[in-house]
């Protein structure tokens, strides 16, 4: 399913723990140490993760050996990633420290639900360019949730040839929950590592985790998950932007598949976001027994992420039980 480049996987338990890995591959055959990554973004929760995750704790709490850039959010205006990364290498690099990895979450979801980002390519070629690699997060937008292949990078036109992740990592949902994920790699990458450095994980592509990882896979190819969010996904979005034609809270409806953001604002010409509003819809829903959550920097932009056999029906539901939580809570 992946580029032919990327041949090898190292399997472990969680999505922490494949970025944790895929850290210290990209440190070790760079040699280097610093670590770009979007203002708000989450990779994990291990030490190293955690300090590459400014959504858990602001960006005071990133380790000084990483920059942030902003997130391309077309609705409030952002630049190039390619510009945006440039210049924090050079951040970095008056510090005294080089670039090991650019790691992205591709739908970039903690920053508020991100599909399109001008300069994608642009920022791989500039970390590469002085010294380091580039990783490909797919532990929330991977396995076909976005509806345009099984990959989330796909979207961005790093899928072949030399724009291919040199690391790609996944998460929870290779297994349907169950706990396995792994580092998938160009296999220069990990021989180099190997030389130099031990990995083992003890649990790590168990069996019990294989079969449930081989079993996912053969579902979603069985059952045509990828299409089924495609389809499901569009009319799902369809139906939120028509209840944004009634309540002018709704700032933007956006998304790829079954991975929605919906931005909640006080006032549509300021886009000042509204945070008690996104929190009153989501625990409103939950009341009615719809589960969703709430992301981005001012964790204003509802988060919709459905189980990819999600069906028409269930979207029926969704909408209607969000028509009657923004009739309820909307000023």
């Amino acid at each position: 399913t992946l580029p032919a480049a990327i041949g090898t996987v190292m399997f472990t338990c969680t999505g922490s723990e494949a970025n944790d890995l895929a850290l210290r591959i990209a440190k070790s055959v760079t040699g280097n140490a610093g670590v770009i990554v979007t203002a708000n973004a989450y990779h994990g929760v291990t030490t190293e993760t955690a300090a590459i995750s400014p959504s858990l704790g602001g960006l005071e709490t990133v380790a000084p050996w990483v920059e942030v850039i902003a997130a391309p959010d077309s609705y409030r205006g952002a630049g190039s990633m390619g510009e945006e990364v440039r210049a924090a290498i050079e951040r970095l690099e008056a510090r005294g420290i080089r670039p090991a990895a650019l790691v992205v979450d591709t739908i970039f979801a903690s920053d508020g639900v991100l599909p399109e980002a001008p300069g994608f390519t642009d920022a791989v070629a500039a970390v590469r360019a002085a010294g380091g690699l580039f990783i490909a997060d797919e532990v929330q937008p991977g396995f076909g949730r976005l509806g345009t292949g099984l990959w989330g990078f796909e979207r961005h036109g790093v899928a072949g040839g030399a724009m291919t992740p040199d690391l790609v990592t996944i998460g929870k949902p290779m297994g349907n929950g169950h706990p396995i994920a792994a580092v998938m790699a160009r296999p220069e990458l990990v021989e180099a590592f190997g030389r130099g450095m031990r990995y083992f994980n003890t649990f790590g592509g168990n069996p019990v985790a294989i079969a449930a990882a081989h079993a996912t896979l053969d579902v979603i190819r069985d059952e045509e998950l990828v299409a089924n969010a495609r389809s499901v996904g569009d009319y799902l979005r369809s139906g939120i932007e028509k209840l944004a034609e009634r309540f002018e809270a709704i700032g933007e409806v956006r998304g790829s598949g079954l991975f929605i953001g919906v931005e909640l604002v006080t006032d549509r010409d300021t886009r000042s976001p509204d945070e008690p509003l996104a929190l009153a819809v989501v625990n409103g829903l939950r009341d009615r027994r719809v589960l969703i959550s709430a992301s981005g920097p001012h964790n204003n932009v509802l988060k919709v992420r459905p189980p990819l056999p999600f069906s028409a029906p269930d979207a029926d539901r969704f909408l209607t039980e969000l028509d009657a939580v923004l009739t309820t809570v909307s000023r």
